[in-house]
């Protein structure tokens, strides 16, 4: 199964970089080969300052060797040996009125003396508008449900409410954005084999590029205002604190002595961090702050 999602994730990997060039029209990713020192390495692939995307990172990572002691506390495992591998991808669009997406598909294996002892898929995808269009809200979230019913009539309802759950900035009693699904731990069961649940992860990240393309392709040449884009760096801070302070992915890579640059490639590169910011009153950013304040049901 490693051999088999390892290549997956290389081939999603390059359709999605080439669908964003074209689309960009301008900036090419860049790509960067990593070792890690304690086994494996990855590719990190950036785009920057371009037509479309102010900054986008698409990377793979596939590490193996000692399980972290961290993580060994966390699953109370022992002298555990471990390989995962995954794709990261988070695009920054340049227009506000633009979201930005956020996507993962992850897969873990833990050995003892060499045998397989554990493995587990994880992942899904989210997305986080600065301007709130009912329509691109719908469409994101029916394209995870889409794919979501052809494997178990359970799982959007149940992958949603843990993505609302998790992108959830507690501090400032807010979502991070509008939501997607969220999933992890998806090991062997009676309903679901490890191919089963390799068959639902490859559909879903085979469905990124028609959950997104559509909805940048509507956006990404609107007009917008000065005001527009302090509003959506504003937003940035927000989707900042929660990478920092909240999300584990993050916080893992901190902590395990990851590649610096790769973890922080999610952060987008212009912010703001304004004292006491409110939006006026009805106005389209309130909506929006609206929204966030409570999950949506909106398929």
């Amino acid at each position: 199964m490693k051999n088999k999602f390892s290549s997956f994730i290389d081939d999603l990997q390059k359709i999605i970089t080439d669908a964003c060039e074209k689309i960009d029209g301008k900036s090419k990713f860049k790509k960067t080969h990593w070792k890690r020192n304690e086994g494996g390495g990855g590719m990190t692939m950036v785009i920057e300052n371009g037509n479309v995307f102010e900054k986008g990172g698409v990377n793979i990572s596939k590490v193996y060797g000692k399980l972290p002691e961290i993580m060994a506390e966390q699953l109370k495992l022992n002298d555990v040996e471990f390989f995962a591998c995954g794709l990261s991808l988070v695009l920054h669009p340049k227009n506000p009125m633009a979201p930005t997406v956020h996507a993962n598909f992850r897969y873990f294996e833990t050995y003892k003396d060499d045998l397989l002892i554990d493995q587990w898929f994880g992942g899904g995808m989210d997305l986080t508008p600065y301007y709130l269009f009912e329509k691109d809200a719908i469409h994101f979230h029916e394209v995870c449900k889409q794919v979501c019913d052809r494997h178990d009539e359970n799982f959007y309802k149940t992958y949603k409410q843990k993505c609302d759950e998790y992108f959830w900035n507690s501090h400032r009693e807010e979502a991070r954005g509008i939501g997607g699904l969220f999933f992890d731990y998806c090991r062997p069961n009676k309903k679901m084999s490890i191919n089963d649940w390799f068959l639902y992860i490859s559909d879903l990240g085979n469905s990124f590029l028609d959950s997104y393309v559509t909805i940048i392709e509507r956006r990404k040449n609107l007009p917008y205002s000065p005001e527009n884009k302090k509003w959506q760096e504003i937003r940035r801070g927000r989707y900042v604190e929660f990478n920092l302070l909240h999300d584990k992915g993050t916080l893992f890579g901190l902590k395990t002595n990851g590649r610096i640059e790769s973890i922080f490639i999610s952060l987008p590169p212009k912010v703001q961090w304004v004292y006491d910011f409110n939006p006026k009153k009805n106005s389209e950013e309130q909506m929006l702050i609206d929204v966030l304040k409570s999950p949506i049901k909106w398929v």
